[in-house]
């Protein structure tokens, strides 16, 4: 099983050089068209242009914290964090979710600041906005361009590393991409002598980055109060416990996300009088099965159970109050009439079901006189909850 988590943390630091890769390219893109868009916004009078490139320097915020998250998260476990640091990555779609909201609402309030001067200047609505020029147009029809095939590029990546960080990079881009190009008819129109609509531009594309940074911020939240899996993987996981042989029924199962990757805990029912030896082999292979079909998982916790406790009654409330195998090996040592024979571990076996113990003694002959059937009873009637004592003879 080592060898399994093993290949997992190799597939991890695959991951975060393709990761990594893929961001610097994304970095080197947001670097140029935000130099470009902030100063011809600026020169070309276009407040739509200007905001945009303030969005896309958000961009670049959004393409560091991957390439930081990327490689923290390829770290393997260690003391102080024993199932890995693929949380940083949500920790860091969440920073970017937070950001895009404020940058958002800080649009949105500049722009409607700019509306209020426009439409209700007293001195006329000519001194209020200056003419666009032509430049800022084919400045917002190349940041079209560029951020699309950006888009497509970050979405095939994350696809392939099942990445929700590089995902949100991905769709961060396409949404600057849809921005630029409202951008695009806003500037088309203010050449076109409604100047206005530079202004109507920049107050949508602000909505539109609150509305990615809301989303993002919610599903990242939703991950670090450990949402489960959805239905069709938790489904998957199930197939591959009940699959497994051995294994008579589940319950308690329990997922939760982890980045790209998921938590299992789960309760296996498996015959009531197999060793333990066994009922271990036979967890070991219901997580080898989930391994190796839900690719997504990273570790399974696996809980053995001789019965259905799920329903019947709470197992903490009533195996806690029965006696331990110390307090068993005393009562029946002081019933036993022959000196020579002395209850230990190795011929003692005990079954807690239903709430009673089950207890069976080995011995090497049929005829050898331990407890009498009258000794049998009273331990029984002062121990309601021994349900019955056998004798198993050794071959």
């Amino acid at each position: 099983m080592k060898n399994a988590i093993d290949r997992k943390q190799q597939i991890n630091l695959v991951r975060s050089k393709i990761s990594q890769r893929a961001t610097w390219i994304s970095v080197l893109l947001n670097t140029i068209l935000t130099i470009a868009q902030i100063i011809i916004g600026w020169v070309a009078n276009s407040s739509a242009l200007l905001f945009h490139g303030i969005h896309s320097f958000s961009d670049l915020l959004s393409d560091f914290l991957v390439i930081f998250a990327a490689k923290q998260s390829a770290n393997p476990a260690d003391e102080k964090h024993p199932y890995g640091h693929a949380r940083m990555e949500t920790a860091a779609t969440l920073i970017l979710g937070i950001s895009l909201t404020i940058i958002g609402g800080g649009v949105i309030w500049e722009t409607l600041h700019s509306l209020n001067i426009y439409f209700f200047n007293t001195n006329g609505n000519d001194n209020v906005l200056k003419p666009v020029e032509i430049s800022a147009l084919v400045a917002a029809i190349i940041t079209v361009i560029g951020k699309e095939s950006l888009y497509h590029y970050l979405k095939k990546v994350a696809q392939k590393l099942r990445s929700s960080l590089i995902m949100a990079n991905a769709l961060h881009t396409r949404a600057d991409s849809a921005s630029a190009l409202v951008v695009v008819i806003g500037i088309a129109g203010a050449l076109a002598g409604w100047s206005f609509l530079d202004l109507i531009a920049a107050m949508i594309m602000g909505i539109m980055i609150f509305k990615m940074g809301v989303s993002l911020s919610l599903e990242s939240l939703k991950e670090l109060i450990d949402t489960g899996l959805d239905d069709p993987q938790v489904w998957l996981v199930r197939s591959a416990l009940l699959n497994t042989d051995g294994v008579i029924s589940i319950h308690d199962l329990r997922t939760r996300k982890m980045a790209q990757n998921a938590l299992v805990d789960v309760h296996l029912q498996v015959n009531s009088k197999i060793t333990v030896s066994e009922a271990h082999r036979i967890a070991e292979s219901a997580k080898h099965n989930v391994l190796k079909y839900c690719k997504n998982v990273l570790d399974v916790l696996v809980h053995i159970d001789p019965e259905d406790d799920s329903k019947k009654y709470n197992p903490d409330e009533i195996y806690l109050t029965l006696p331990s195998r110390k307090d068993i090996i005393k009562i029946l040592q002081n019933a036993i009439s022959n000196d020579n024979f002395i209850v230990n571990n190795d011929n003692l076996i005990l079954h807690y079901l239903n709430g009673k113990i089950s207890i069976n003694i080995l011995i090497k002959n049929a005829d050898t006189n331990i407890i009498s059937a009258e000794e049998i009873n009273k331990i029984k009637q002062q121990n309601s909850c021994i349900e019955n004592i056998s004798f198993l003879i050794e071959k």
